[in-house]
């Protein structure tokens, strides 16, 4: 294995590890009559961007090596993915430092969240 292909399997754990950690800490203020949300939640979402954006950089010089093993990115997919996360930071860094967020917030973050592990699954 390549220097390349440790970068981006490291970088790709990373990516999980984040968003997990994001839903994870989103889900949390479920039970909670005053939602907030929690720092950790933006330091994840932008842990998992600057990971997407490491594996996607990695990506063409991979393909370089074998295309077969590594073929192109979806550029659509990825572009997809990386607007829905910056909306996520955006609502995150608006209201953080809010006494309560709106459920409607919450529940937009949580939507975003979903709808961008459902992308890249599928």
């Amino acid at each position: 294995m390549t220097a390349l292909v440790w970068v981006q399997n490291i970088a790709f754990l990373i990516h999980i590890l984040a968003i997990i950690g994001l839903m994870t800490l989103l889900l949390m203020q479920i039970r909670k009559p005053v939602r907030r949300i929690h720092p950790g939640a933006l330091h994840s979402a932008l842990t998992a961007l600057l990971a997407g954006l490491v594996m996607v950089g990695v990506r063409t010089p991979l393909n370089s090596e074998d295309p077969d093993r590594w073929p192109l990115l979806d550029n659509g997919r990825i572009g997809i993915k990386f607007t829905i996360l910056l909306v996520i930071l955006i609502l995150g860094y608006r209201n953080v430092k809010k006494k309560e967020v709106k459920n409607s917030i919450w529940i937009a973050m949580i939507a975003l969240t979903t709808a961008n592990i459902l992308i890249a699954l599928f």
